[in-house]
């Protein structure tokens, strides 16, 4: 999809998207920020997966490379799958963003954990400590202090 600013629009977005078959894409997109990225700052990349069938370590140097450029990725995963979790939370870890899990059956929880990414985007550090949901106090947890 284009790149959106507000959280009406990519809420918009989200629910519209369908589940399709095949291996992961994650390093597309990882590239894809990157590119954008260079053309106009952006304050952070969410990312909800919930699995991994790339080479982690080709997909944590591009994340890497995404924190050298301070674009933190907040990393929501589905599911209970170990690996995949450690991939993310490194992913989370390299680039200054945060990871969480939530639960598919519970939608409430991925549309707080959004809500808490749009804060921080919008406003730093300072904007997401105003979030008064538990999962926008977790994610601030996970973030450096600046």
């Amino acid at each position: 999809s284009k790149w959106v600013v507000d959280a009406n629009a990519l809420a918009r977005l989200m629910t519209g998207i369908a589940v399709q078959g095949g291996k992961t894409q994650i390093g597309k997109v990882f590239a894809h920020a990157r590119a954008e990225h260079a053309r106009r700052r952006i304050n952070a990349v969410v990312f909800v997966g919930d699995a991994i069938e790339e080479n982690v370590d080709d997909l944590a140097e591009k994340a890497g490379q995404l924190g050298l450029l301070n674009c933190p990725i907040f990393v929501f995963q589905e599911g209970r799958d170990v690996r995949v979790e450690a991939a993310f939370r490194e992913f989370a870890r390299l680039t200054k963003g945060a990871y969480a899990r939530f639960d598919a059956a519970a939608p409430q929880e991925l549309a707080a954990l959004l809500k808490a990414v749009a804060a921080y985007a919008s406003g730093g550090r300072a904007y997401l400590k105003l979030q008064a949901s538990g999962q926008a106090k977790a994610l601030l947890a996970q973030l450096p202090p600046r």
